[in-house]
This record gives C-alpha cells, structure tokens and sequence, in this order.
C-alpha cells in the first residue's frame, strides 16, 4: 500500500544540516527502520493479509460533521507520511462522514453540519442515552431545526439513520487486524469521535486509540484523556511526527507503551503534560509528502451513479498564522477572538515552487480543477509571484483561499487570474474604534477597500463575518459600523456572527482587559453532557459573564440593517447581467459612474478632467496631504468640497482625513 507520492517531496528523513544536529531524528529514524523490518516481517506470516474489507494496522477515521463533499486534509497528510515513513503498515483513511452524508441526504447533511451544536446534539443523544431528553428538547429549541424535516421526520428518526449509517461504515472495515485507530476532532466533531472510540474499544478492548485536533490542544486534551478512558493518548500539536512514534512503537510489540516517552504526546501519565514549545512539528513543510486522498475518492466511486459528485480537493500552503506571532516575553499577539492556531508552534509556509508542483498533482491525480487552500491566513509576501505561476499552468483552477483586508488590489487580480472564485477575508468589524479592540492591524477604510475591490469583475468574491457581541463593545463601536453600513450597500453583504469565546483565544487570557468576569464551558455543553463528565473537560467553546444583555441590545439596530443590505444586494443581482450596484467607465478625459438603487431608477454621474483624476487616484485610500500633493495647483478649500459632494452622493468613503472611491471599473481593470 505505498503511497502513489511517496518520492513526490523527498525523503522528509533525508539528511540535512538542521536535523542531523536534532537528536529527535535521529531516533526516529532507528524506531522506523526497525518498525519496517517489524511489518514486512507480519506480512511474511500472512498476519497483515488484505482480503474482502477494508484492512489495515493503523485505521485513520474522521467522523460526521465536516463538508462531506471534501476529503480531510487530517486524514489525507498523515495518511500519507506514515505510508512514507513506514511503507510496510497498511494505513486506512476512513471517511465516515461521508456515508453519514450519504445516508441523511446531502442537503441535509450540510444544513446540519453548519450548526455546530445541531450537529453535536445528534452524536450527543447517542453517545449518553441518559440525555436524550434534554438534547431533544435542545435541538427543537432552534427554529432552523424544525425546517429540516417538513414531512414529520423527527428527532429520533436522525439519531436512528445517523446510527445505522455510522455501524454499516464502521462495519466495512476489518477491525481484528488494527493496531491503532486514529482520530481527528475539530469544531462539530466532539460527540461523534467519542461515540466511536467508545463503540469500538467496547468491540476490541486492547485496540489503541489516539486522538488529535484543534479540540485537543492544551488542556482539552488532558481533560480528554482524564475524562473518557476509552482514549489511550492525545497527539498536542502537528500529528505527523507523534503517529509515526506511536506507529512505530506499536509494530515492535512495546508492552510499556502507555508509559513511552513520545514528544507531543499525552498520556495516562500526568507528568507526560508537555508545553507547546516541546510540539513535535516537521521544520519544513516542502518535507511532508503530498496528501493521500485515495481512500475519500473509492468511496465516491463505491456511490450510487445519482448521488456521485465531484468534490473539491484540500490542501495547505502554510500552518499557523504570521499574524499571531509570541513576543520576547512570551505575550501572543493576533486577533483577540481567535484561538485557530493552537495546534501550531510558530508559523511555517511551503516553497512556491512546491505548492504549484502539489496544486498540479492534486489536479491530474484526480481529474479535479476545485481545489480550497486550508491556511487560517495565506503567506504575506510572494502571493502575486505564487498565483501569477499558478495562472501560467494553463489549467482553469476553481481556488478558495482565506487572506487578510490588507491584501492589495494587484494580489486580488493574479489570485483571480489563477481562478481563484472566493476568498474569505478577515473584516470582522466596520468600526475601527472595534477593529483596534479585536487587535485586527486593519482599519474600516482598509475593509471597504477590499470589499469594494471584489466587487470587481474577475476579481475573487468575498466571504467574511461581521462579529456582533464582542465583549466591551459600546454605543460608539454601534455608532460607527451603522454610519458605515450606509457606504457598503454595493459589496457583497457579511455574515452577521454572534461572538463565542474560544478556549485559549487572547481575549480568554486576559478577561479583565474586556470586561468578562466569569469563564466556563458553554452553558449548552451542559445539555450533552452528563454534569459529573463535564465537570472535569475543558472544551473549546467557552461561555462567560460581562453585559451580554447589554450587547444584544445594543447591536440589535445593526442586525436589522444587516438583514436589510442582504435583501437590497439579493434584490439588485437577481438578472446575472446587472454587474456590479456601483461602477464606473473611463473615457480617458471623464467617467460615467453608474449607482444601482433597490426600488428606483438608476443614477449616472459624470466626472471630467481634475475631478476624474482625482475619483481613480483614490481608488487606493489616500490622505487629503496625498491628495493634494498629487494635484498641486488644487487648494485646499477648493478639493474639500469636492470630496465632501463625493461622499455625500456616497460614491466615496471618508475616515479622518482619508478617502477612497466606492466604485469599480466595469469591466476587469488590472493587467
């Protein structure tokens, strides 16, 4: 079962100037050579004989509710440096989600897995059938719950089909000849891994269980291991290095395993608590081989002809994010609400001859053009050069990736070039008095520009939340994003998202600074979890005390005019020849401005000589200094009442003394 990539990146042991300085790998590599020897040994003996089922030593599992119509980039990178690193252990790479998926309905699926407590009510009921009362009074507690089922399906019949669904996927593969299951928890996968390592260690007591993930980093993970015994170890970190260890020590028979000393790995040990400082991370991430997605791929094969589809292909270019960096003092900077980069220790980013040499191979392998960059944040320098290499492959990509609201526009137009469809940028807040509280770098000047530029033709669509309830928000935050919201009717609406506290998030560390009082598991873990179990985990969402009445009463003006420019944008794209709500054409010597009004007729607005040049000259925010040193026979108190009309007719956005035009060309403006 060698991996089709096994050579595709090099041998990630080979030898190099940093690691043969590192004893950790030199270890490593004595433990694989000998956990090789071990397993080619096991095949010899027909031990590890593949036959009708899925077999293998180490199973890998992702469990409901991620996207269904993706692989686990999890499962699929660790996956494939076990079968490089140990090409004689048969490695499976068990999507169970996916036949979940299948057996619920797809639409139905996805509704649910984008509502994290939906989605962990139903593993929940089945997990702690003692609970089942309150979690269904729970589920039905949410309104979006009763419009999944409009033909009197109910509660019990989700958990029935989300159980029969679960065993025949857990029954396809032959569970007497693993050694080790592996599993992955992110957001929404807390209740159904446990169920599964429960069911199956009740099946196969001497199976080893590892889990890894976002949810088991710092304290949730020992919290884990304490509360639930079903789990052997937590992997705290990057899972390649620890599975390997934990791969290898099983293959030599260890019977002190539970006690080895593995880096990155807990165990029943208390003393076995490791800092994130001793995570056991791969240095370069051109050292890891390509992902392994064959096993996701027979699996939509193995689907019935209609309910087959062509999924969208994962993959990384960096892990952690250069934004949120340690200071000399071990402070963590970043945005305050953020706790996605736990599981990371520093920030490391593949070569860009590497990702297009992966980005292509993913492609060919699997005959798919629809490919999402899994980054929390894409690298800061080099994507112009990155995405101008990628569009001169001559293959027409579909890409998604996440950046930040300061990207600028010639970034915009090569990702765009290359076929990036959507970007997912951090805005977060149309207030900068609120951007400073969530330490966000940007300014609401700079979140209008993006968004005014993906309104562009060619240019990526944007995706982004506008948080509400952030902790120690007040009237003049309110105030600000309203006097905003009358400038951003022409981009793409963002997605209200009420504020959660994430567990190690800045704002977690430092409570006082924002106001909060008290911390604690979310009030609705309390509905899935027996009191005695949850009193002893710490989970990933927190709930907290500080004017949280006060918030939603204040932002609640905000929502409705949230509510109100999705409506007018929806109403203003229903022909898909309307184009952008506000645009403009150059005629070299004036532009015609065209403004798109919900209920009215249009406006056109023409602008010529100084005042054309002066309307694209801040199409980059620029200061009322910068203005008037560009045009220098202009007077001050002859260009203010300019910008002033300007902004008044909302064709351009001021704060402070900057400025910056709101239309976009009408056709794709950048070479």
């Amino acid at each position: 079962m060698q991996s089709a990539y096994s050579d595709a990146a090099g041998d990630s042991f080979a030898a190099s100037d940093s690691r043969q300085r590192d004893p950790r790998y030199a270890a490593t590599n004595v433990r694989y050579a000998f956990a090789r020897r071990a397993v080619t040994a096991l095949h010899r003996k027909g031990v590890l004989k593949l036959g009708t089922k899925q077999q293998a030593a180490i199973v890998l599992v992702s469990a409901p509710w991620p996207l269904f119509n993706r692989p686990s980039i999890q499962l699929g990178s660790l996956k494939a440096f076990l079968q490089k690193n140990l090409p004689a252990i048969p490695v499976l790479a068990h999507h169970l989600y996916l036949d979940v998926a299948e057996s619920l309905g797809y639409d139905r699926y996805r509704k649910i897995s984008e509502r994290s407590w939906l989605a962990e009510s139903v593993y929940g009921a089945l997990l702690f059938p003692e609970q089942y009362d309150s979690i269904e009074k729970f589920w039905w507690r949410s309104s979006f719950a009763s419009s999944l089922f409009p033909h009197g399906r109910d509660f019990q019949w989700v958990c029935r089909a989300v159980e029969t669904a679960t065993h025949r996927s857990l029954e396809s593969v032959d569970w007497d000849l693993c050694r080790l299951a592996g599993f992955s928890i992110c957001l929404g996968q807390l209740t159904s891994t446990l169920y599964l390592i429960r069911h199956l260690k009740r099946a196969l007591p001497h199976l080893k269980t590892v889990v890894g993930g976002s949810s088991c980093a710092g304290k949730m993970g020992q919290s884990l291991l304490n509360a639930f015994p079903e789990i052997d170890f937590v992997v705290q970190g990057e899972g390649e290095l620890p599975l390997a260890h934990l791969a290898a020590s099983l293959v030599q028979g260890d019977s002190n395993l539970d006690k080895s000393s593995i880096p990155g790995t807990l165990t029943r040990d208390p003393t076995r608590l490791l800092p994130n400082s001793n995570m056991a991370q791969v240095p370069a991430l051109d050292d890891l081989p390509i992902p392994d997605y064959d096993d996701y791929f027979a699996l939509v094969r193995r689907l019935p002809p209609e309910k087959r589809f062509f999924p969208k292909i994962p993959m990384e270019i960096s892990r952690g994010c250069w934004w949120s960096k340690k200071s000399p003092v071990g402070e963590q900077s970043g945005c305050a609400f953020c706790n996605l980069n736990l599981q990371w220790d520093g920030y490391r980013a593949k070569t860009p001859a590497r990702v297009v040499s992966e980005l292509k191979t993913l492609a060919t392998k699997h005959q798919s053009l629809a490919l999402s960059f899994m980054d929390n944040l894409l690298p800061a320098k080099g994507l112009k050069e990155l995405f101008t290499e990628i569009a001169a492959s001559g293959r027409q990509f579909q890409l998604f990736a996440e950046i930040r609201a300061t990207t600028p526009s010639p970034v915009l137009s090569a990702m765009g070039a290359a076929g990036t469809e959507t970007v997912q940028v951090g805005v977060e807040a149309l207030s900068t008095s609120l951007l400073k509280k969530l330490k966000k770098g940007t300014t609401t000047i700079q979140n209008l520009q993006i968004m005014r530029d993906c309104e562009t033709p060619g240019l990526p669509n944007l995706t982004g939340n506008l948080i509400l309830h952030f902790p120690s928000s007040d009237e003049r935050d309110v105030a600000e994003t309203l006097a905003t919201l009358a400038f951003v009717a022409p981009f793409r609406p963002l997605k209200p998202a009420t504020f959660w506290l994430g567990y190690e998030s800045p704002i977690s560390r430092n409570p006082r600074a924002y106001g909060i009082r008290k911390r604690g598991n979310h009030a609705f873990y309390g509905r899935l979890f027996p009191i005695p179990v949850l009193k002893n985990l710490t989970l990933m969402m927190q709930d907290y005390s500080g004017q949280k009445r006060y918030q939603r009463q204040i932002w609640k003006k905000v929502e409705e005019e949230v509510h109100r420019w999705q409506e007018n944008y929806d109403d203003l794209h229903r022909s898909p020849e309307s184009g952008p709500i506000l645009s403009y054409l150059d005629g070299k010597e004036f532009i015609i401005i065209r403004q798109r009004r919900p209920g009215q007729d249009d406006m056109t607005h023409r602008l010529s000589g100084t005042s054309r040049e002066i309307y694209l000259f801040c199409q980059t925010h620029r200061s009322l200094r910068a203005v008037l040193e560009q045009f220098p026979r202009l007077q001050e108190d002859t260009l203010l009442p300019f910008l002033k009309m300007m902004v008044g007719k909302r064709l351009m956005f001021n704060e402070g003394n900057r400025y910056l035009s709101l239309a976009v060309p009408a056709r794709y403006p950048f070479s």
